[in-house]
This record gives C-alpha cells, sequence and structure tokens, in this order.
C-alpha cells in the first residue's frame, strides 16, 4: 500500500494537484505515525490491513468534519474534507452494501458459533479481521446485536 500511496504522491506531484499532495501527505504521515508508535511499543510497521483502518478512520473523522462544517454554514469547508474523502477513498477496498454487511454478519455469526451477546466481541474481531476497510464496524456492530439477541 506504501508503494502505491507514494505513487499517486509523485503523480500529484508532477500535475501539481494541490489537494491531492496535501492529503497524500496527510497519509503517509498517520501511516509513519503509527509506526513510530508500534515500534515504540515494541510491534511491526503497519501492515496494510492496519494501514486500511488508518484510512478508515481518517474518512470518519472527515465526515464528522464536512457535517460540522455544514451544520455551521461553512459548505466551501465541507467540500474540502469531501474532496478528501474522495482522495482516501482511492485506496480503500469497495465499500460493502449493507445486505452484504447483513450476509458477512450472519456467516461470522455461524463461523464463530455465537450463542448471544457474550459472543458478540469474538463476532467483531472476525468481521474486522475479514473485512477491514470494506465495512462501518459501527453499523455492522449494531446488526451482529441485533442478529444476537
Amino acid at each position: 500500500m506504501r508503494e502505491i500511496i507514494s505513487a499517486a504522491l509523485k503523480d500529484a506531484l508532477k500535475a501539481q494537484d494541490r489537494r491531492r499532495i496535501s492529503t497524500l501527505r496527510l497519509i503517509q504521515a498517520a501511516i509513519q505515525d503509527r509506526d513510530i508508535a508500534n515500534r515504540g511499543a515494541g510491534k511491526d510497521p503497519v501492515r496494510d490491513d492496519e494501514g486500511l483502518q488508518i484510512l478508515a478512520k481518517m474518512v470518519k473523522q472527515r465526515q464528522e468534519s464536512a457535517k460540522a462544517f455544514e451544520e455551521g454554514q461553512r459548505i466551501d469547508l465541507a467540500e474540502q474534507e469531501r474532496e478528501e474523502i474522495a482522495i482516501i477513498g482511492e485506496f480503500l477496498p469497495k465499500q460493502l452494501g449493507e445486505d452484504q454487511v447483513k450476509q458477512a454478519c450472519r456467516e461470522v455469526i455461524d463461523e464463530v458459533g455465537a450463542g448471544g451477546l457474550k459472543d458478540m466481541g469474538r463476532c467483531m474481531a472476525a468481521l474486522k479481521e475479514k473485512f477491514a476497510g470494506q465495512m462501518d464496524f459501527a453499523k455492522a456492530s449494531g446488526i451482529v446485536k441485533d442478529m444476537l439477541q
């Protein structure tokens, strides 16, 4: 993933696309920050699955910011956040639709052999492992909870 982001940054620099350059640099900085934190904790550098989690978190932060800017009548800033979301989204896998998320939740519940809410953590861990960056896990958590009740 790092190579893809670096190549995209080089292309953006050649094209002098300022928004894209700054967003790609933010992505690289976030990954490097996590590398440093992992090094301090004695862990390995960021793997692709962990990188996808970082990108998903960045998208979520920007969605919240865009909503706040809209509520504050700052449409220009909300649009900037949406542009960054689009750029970050290029490096994320295709998001699953609601029906696909429900199907994935059912499959994981069956695989784990979940019998009730006490197995919620195991189900969510399995979902995060299999579908990193492909779904909103907050929504998936609600779906799993409903299915386990």
